[in-house]
């Protein structure tokens, strides 16, 4: 009966674009750089193919501003990928002025792999060695933002590192299970148990939906998660 119901909940979690909305090529004209030719080419911004721990190789694409005040690492949310979000991924860079990395779990977009809870754990991880080993960013200038199903992978990674600049939570939910019944406890079998692990997120906290939530460092965040996150986001 668990593994049922955990199966219902990953279904209801991820609904990849198919076809996807873009592809990507190596460039033979800048030394095979990798780039998609269904977005506008900018000088400013990487596309990358990394490789998680679990095998898979996912696509991301990283835009620099000119001088960065910090960087994101956003985890878009259902039925989207990295062509439907380039254009927010440069727009929020310019007006934010910050560096934006943006990557497709396994399964969405051109990255390789099914959608799971355990994938999408590797791949903010892949995402975020990236972020320290190629472009030297350091935790204290890390924004994690996470959408909807996004945010899993966030406050998982959120709630492993203690000194991050802080974690955007838009439209997030409580746990996979939470979305299709209004349960009142975690059971062993639910996925993405945000609930449980928002409490061990040291930074500040911003989450939206319908209204804006400012959490300060220090507050008691798992009690507030309660009220405020949305188990349909």
């Amino acid at each position: 009966m668990g593994g049922v119901t955990s199966s219902i909940a990953a279904k209801f979690a991820f609904f990849p674009p198919n076809p996807p909305s873009y592809t990507v090529i190596a460039d033979s004209e800048v030394d095979g750089r990798l780039s998609i030719p269904e977005v506008p080419r900018k000088d400013n911004v990487d596309v990358l193919q990394l490789r998680t721990r679990r095998g898979n190789e996912i696509v991301a694409v990283y835009v620099k501003h000119r001088k960065p005040t910090g960087t994101m690492l956003y985890s878009h949310g259902n039925a989207a990928d990295l062509g439907q979000m380039f254009e927010l991924f440069v727009e929020l860079s310019n007006r934010l002025r910050l560096n934006v990395m943006g990557y497709d779990y396994s399964g969405y977009g051109q990255s390789t792999g099914k959608p799971t809870e355990y994938n999408t754990y590797a791949d903010i991880d892949a995402a975020y060695k990236c972020l320290k080993e190629k472009y030297g960013v350091k935790d204290e200038q890390l924004i994690l933002y996470g959408q909807s199903v996004g945010s899993g992978p966030t406050v998982d990674l959120a709630s492993r590192l203690p000194g991050l600049r802080g974690v955007v939570l838009h439209s997030p939910i409580l746990s996979g299970l939470r979305v299709l019944y209004p349960v009142k406890r975690t059971y062993w079998f639910d996925i993405y148990k945000n609930i449980d692990k928002i409490g061990m997120v040291n930074c500040p906290v911003l989450v939206i939906h319908m209204k804006l939530w400012i959490v300060p460092m220090g507050s008691s965040f798992g009690s507030f998660a309660r009220k405020s996150m949305n188990p349909y986001g």
